[in-house]
């Protein structure tokens, strides 16, 4: 794929669902990632069925967005079985790119979809320029880059690789504690095999050292009561570095998170959509507005912050000694899925209980956040009720002012 000059990056999501999907694609995402029910990383996730794939794909490609779907295991004999039969569904539902980890599975792709668009996954560990080169000789399209690279390592790798390869990168999202996801920690702890989509994260987990001899008796690594979660990385933000990003040559701008909500996928999405498409029309304006931006993308549920290895080694300061919580400013409420203009009802599809008297905000796809105060609270027979604490309850308030369907209901965490 030859960059659009029009365009000179794409915002890349992820969708674990189809409903994340469909956020992704009206929140500002360019193209999304997903998975089926084979050969991805994501075992947890909720994956897509063949049907839903199809639906997804034509909602993409309706409003102009593309779809690639992951087959990034590392495969042993038994998974290439039916592996040929699905990469042809995959191209006749009209998927995008395939995004592959394995030489294997590389090979069977362009054997049976030669015409298959194929981006090689940061599972790869394409850590230098050499390894893209030769994934590019093969017949690879896209290069994502691993996430322990630096600007000027990942500029490298731009310079020495020909025009029409693209190359994409991690922006925002969980780092892992070894190489993009070759931890063995999962394996040997839990026998959860990381690289199978199972990984129990045991880097986030709180450890002691125990003496052999002294069995029970517990010793802080740390001066301290608490323990330590010697491995647990903060979560990667670089919406302060857009320039920094596109000066590398960086083409796609990767978001991680296929386990995530819809109000983490279209929070983080439509911040960095605005911050890229501001950068891109008014830089004044862009560096003006960054501590907006990071505060926008921190709403979602997130670790602390850190800016991973691209501009240096991580240091102590990169990670989370002390626990293993997450920043939650903001509670999913639920999602709104239908607006009367004659009544001004807005019906939404609860996921989380909100309450009459409650303060919420309403984050649209486009413009800025509607906050209101839900003076009244209908279920869909009509009666008042005074909240709404069942799971998907479709239940209804009004506001004064028209909104746009869907948007995403969410409440300040008291």
């Amino acid at each position: 794929m030859t960059k659009n000059p029009n365009q000179p990056i794409e915002l890349l999501a992820p969708a674990g669902s189809l409903e994340t999907l469909k956020i992704a694609v009206l929140y500002g995402a360019d193209a999304v990632y997903i998975g089926g029910d084979h050969y991805g990383l994501r075992a947890k996730a909720k994956n897509f069925s063949l049907e839903e794939m199809k639906e997804g794909i034509a909602f993409a490609h309706r409003h102009g967005v593309k779809v690639y779907v992951t087959a990034n295991i590392f495969a042993h004999n038994d998974d290439f079985n039916g592996m040929a039969a699905y990469f042809s569904s995959l191209e006749e539902m009209g998927i995008d790119a395939i995004i592959v980890a394995d030489l294997g599975v590389f090979s069977v792709a362009r054997e049976v979809i030669p015409k298959m668009e194929i981006h090689i996954s940061t599972q790869a560990n394409n850590t230098n320029y050499h390894s893209a080169r030769l994934w590019h000789k093969l017949g690879a399209e896209r290069i994502v880059v691993a996430r322990e690279l630096s600007f000027a390592e990942i500029k490298m790798m731009r310079d020495h690789l020909p025009e029409e390869v693209t190359l994409e990168a991690f922006v925002h999202g969980a780092m892992c504690m070894s190489y993009s996801g070759r931890c063995l920690l999962s394996n040997y702890m839990t026998h959860r095999d990381a690289n199978r989509g199972e990984c129990a994260q045991p880097c986030r987990w709180k450890y002691h050292v125990v003496e052999e001899t002294r069995p029970g008796e517990y010793m802080p690594v740390e001066e301290t009561e608490r323990g330590t979660y010697i491995y647990n990385s903060r979560d990667l933000c670089m919406i302060e570095y857009i320039p920094e990003l596109i000066e590398a040559g960086i083409y796609s701008f990767k978001i991680e998170g296929r386990m995530k909500t819809p109000l983490y996928v279209g929070t983080v999405v439509k911040a960095y959509r605005e911050a890229i498409d501001t950068y891109l029309n008014h830089p004044k304006v862009y560096e003006e507005k960054k501590s907006y931006f990071v505060s926008e993308a921190g709403k979602a549920s997130h670790r602390e912050f850190t800016t991973g290895f691209y501009f240096h080694k991580p240091t102590s300061d990169d990670q989370t000694y002390s626990h293993n919580s997450y920043v939650r400013n903001y509670d999913f409420s639920g999602m709104i899925i239908d607006y009367d203009e004659g009544s001004q009802f807005v019906t939404v599809e609860q996921r989380r209980k909100f309450s009459v008297g409650d303060t919420v905000e309403i984050l649209p796809p486009k413009g800025e956040v509607i906050s209101c105060i839900v003076h009244g609270l209908w279920d869909h027979e009509g009666n008042a009720i005074e909240s709404a604490p069942h799971p998907k309850q479709i239940v209804k308030f009004k506001v004064d002012r028209s909104i746009p369907v869907p948007s995403i209901l969410r409440k300040l965490d008291a």
